[in-house]
């Protein structure tokens, strides 16, 4: 069976070159006479596997000293404990409600100490980003959060909040190494690899080494304490370890592809071209405020739910599959990461232009 266009928002697709080469390595990794997959954590082999992957990462996204890299367990879903466990140092933060994951967070953080949702965009179901250029950024906050790329809603942050002077922690899951970051505008910033990066089991933090410290919150488990990973260069217990090696494998692709410009060059194009069709159509619509548009999430509805299901059914009969929607939102939705290719959003809309003209 030939692959199909696979447009899940996560676990998602990957680069055919990584997937061939780990295949290639899958029994024999370089000469070991073992697949990485069983090959000891504490190894010299494998130390060079994630020395490798984090050094790719820093120089794909310039990180600056100052700076920890983190590969960590537990999904982001674990981070919304955990950051407000490690950094809530006096106790309070802000949220920007954008979506169900920043919704997730900031309702975690509230466990913890006062969580206050400064500025939202439920009311209109997600469908924008809120003006963040004059917060009501609390004194107290130790830092303002955000979900930057919102994976269900399809929308993303083209502008950073102004923050007023408080650390950023910010969610990139969905967004990860789509286009180039400057981060040192970011306290924290992490990603569940398993949407942009490589497969689910892992996340990547990368955290600003002042707020990694042993001021946590009390009765904070030491699997829980972001120094416990940093002062033992993520092997503290045996970290998520294929998952890594297939990471640091997407990082070779991405430098060998031209780095985060052009990945964003082409993310653009690709997204321009789906954008471009949803706006001319008379069948299909977007759901996003078109300045608050996603690259890498593009939902997208008829006016019948009847028309949405055959238009998912016939789609994945003609190899174009996962282009449901979210439980919670309903309708389409083609995540177009990095690893899709321009061809793949083209024969999609290929694909719906001659649906629109069936049922037209």
């Amino acid at each position: 069976m030939s692959r199909v266009f696979n447009f899940s928002a996560g676990p998602a697709v990957l680069p055919e070159a990584v997937l061939r080469e780990a295949a290639a390595e899958m029994l024999d990794y370089r000469g070991t006479g073992m697949s990485v997959m069983e090959m000891s954590h504490r190894s010299k082999t494998y130390q060079n596997i994630i020395d490798t992957a984090e050094a790719d990462l820093r120089k794909l996204m310039g990180i600056p000293a100052g700076y920890k890299v983190l590969f960590l367990q537990g999904g982001a879903s674990q981070q919304f404990a955990m950051i407000p466990m490690n950094l809530m140092k006096t106790g309070a933060a802000d949220y920007i409600v954008t979506g169900q994951w920043a919704k997730k967070a900031w309702q975690e953080g509230k466990l913890y100490g006062r969580a206050e949702a400064i500025a939202s965009s439920a009311d209109k179901t997600f469908s924008y980003i809120p003006d963040c250029s004059d917060l009501p950024v609390h004194d107290d906050a130790s830092y303002v959060y955000i979900c930057e790329n919102n994976t269900i809603y399809g929308t993303k942050f083209h502008t950073l909040p102004n923050t007023k002077g408080k650390p950023l922690v910010a969610d990139v899951s969905s967004c990860f190494l789509s286009e180039p970051v400057d981060v040192s505008k970011y306290a924290m910033l992490y990603g569940g690899a398993q949407k942009n990066v490589g497969p689910a089991g892992v996340v990547i933090a990368v955290i600003r080494e002042d707020l990694i410290t042993e001021d946590v919150y009390p009765g904070t488990p030491t699997m829980l304490r972001y120094k416990t990973h940093a002062d033992n260069g993520s092997m503290y217990n045996t970290p998520p370890a294929y998952g890594i090696y297939i990471c640091g494998k997407v990082f070779k692709w991405l430098l060998d592809q031209g780095g985060l410009a052009e990945m964003g060059r082409r993310n653009r194009e690709k997204a321009a071209v789906l954008y471009d069709f949803l706006d001319a159509s008379r069948m299909f619509r977007g759901t996003v405020v078109k300045k608050d548009r996603s690259l890498m999430n593009v939902p997208f509805v008829t006016d019948s739910d009847e028309l949405n299901k055959k238009f998912i059914a016939e789609a994945e009969a003609a190899g174009f599959v996962n282009l449901k929607g979210h439980r919670s939102v309903g309708g389409m939705r083609a995540s177009i990461y990095n690893a899709m290719p321009m061809e793949g959003v083209k024969k999609l809309v290929e694909f719906m232009d001659g649906f629109e003209k069936r049922n037209g």
